[in-house]
């Protein structure tokens, strides 16, 4: 068993963490802490913008959710009047920024998710440096600042604090990295604006669901109802941070999944999704902005959407509606 699956089967199964995880995550532990206080005592100064900044994160390792809420976040916000531009590391791209994402940006070098952002419509800028990066949107014109996966990155100042939790897999075993999937203890929940529960309902958490209901041929741009799919084999390829949700998905709407998991954020090389049998390539739409430009008229991607109540966004739009008119007195 490779050294990730075991570290996951110890996270979210009945297995112990192996031993050399322990004084990790104590030493682990004590830089978070330690972090934190800085910035909270002001010794490590954060960096506030003339605009409001709300932050999109999670508390565990891999992927709950974040980028579709992101996406459905700026267009509630762009309904209501708000010009939303998004800001991001940039994972798994080689630039280190700040850069401000054109037609022409590579995920191989701006990364998979700030690509399928941008894709959307959405200003996007990413980089190392956030504030940095984030002014650039400032200059493009954008009046509110959404962070991609910037619950535990201070140095940004914010004002509204989204934390996703996975409905299905939680906390795991509730301890911190490496011997378990926590990238910050669990009280720091009690510090968050919104608490998002995607996939399954929790008290005092916002209910989000992902919807994914047709496929998109990557060659084509066909559009077809993915329960065309339904009763037939097809190769399922999942880049993602928990692929098993993927695959889950596709089996509760009647297709039968062959199931190829790799690792989040993989640069994939055209041979590795060449399987030899000509059956359809069903893939997230994360994996497939990375693939479009060695398509195969056999590939498709699955997009979805996060649904969650209407009055999520509207009470979203009156924290920042508040902070803007502060900023104003």
């Amino acid at each position: 068993m490779a050294l990730a699956d075991t570290l996951i089967a110890a996270w979210y199964g009945d297995r112990r963490p192996p031993w050399w995880t322990l004084p990790l995550a104590a030493l682990y532990g004590a830089l978070v802490t330690g972090r934190r206080a800085l910035y909270a005592r002001g010794l490590w100064r954060r960096q506030r913008l003339p605009v409001p900044v709300v932050v999109v994160g999670n508390l565990t390792a891999g992927g709950t959710g974040k980028t579709p809420l992101t996406l459905v976040l700026t267009d509630a916000l762009r309904a209501r009047g708000w010009r939303p531009g998004v800001v991001s590391r940039g994972y798994g791209g080689s630039r280190r920024g700040p850069l401000l994402l054109d037609e022409q940006a590579d995920p191989t070098e701006v990364g998979d998710e700030p690509c399928l952002i941008h894709a959307h419509g959405v200003p996007v800028a990413i980089g190392r440096d956030r504030p940095a990066a984030a002014r650039l949107l400032l200059d493009a014109g954008c009046d509110v600042i959404v962070a991609d996966d910037g619950l535990q990155h201070y140095r940004l100042a914010r004002d509204v604090e989204i934390c996703v939790v996975d409905g299905m897999r939680g906390f795991g075993n509730g301890r911190l990295l490496p011997a378990g999937p926590l990238r910050e203890p669990v009280s720091r929940l009690r510090t968050v604006d919104f608490l998002v529960c995607n996939g399954g309902e929790r008290e005092g958490m916002w209910p989000m669901r992902l919807v994914g209901d047709e496929a998109v041929n990557l060659a084509a741009a066909r559009r077809v109802p993915l329960r065309d799919f339904a009763g037939h084999r097809v190769h399922a390829v999942a880049a993602i941070g928990n692929p098993q949700r993927f695959f889950a998905d596709l089996r509760r709407q009647g297709i039968e999944p062959i199931e190829h998991a790799f690792p989040d954020h993989h640069a994939f090389a055209p041979e590795e999704l060449d399987f030899g049998d000509g059956l359809p390539v069903l893939m997230t739409d994360k994996d497939a902005i990375k693939c479009r430009r060695f398509a195969r008229a056999h590939w498709w991607r699955v997009p979805v959407r996060a649904m969650l109540p209407p009055t999520f966004f509207a009470a979203v739009a009156a924290r920042l509606q508040a902070v803007r008119g502060l900023s104003r007195q």
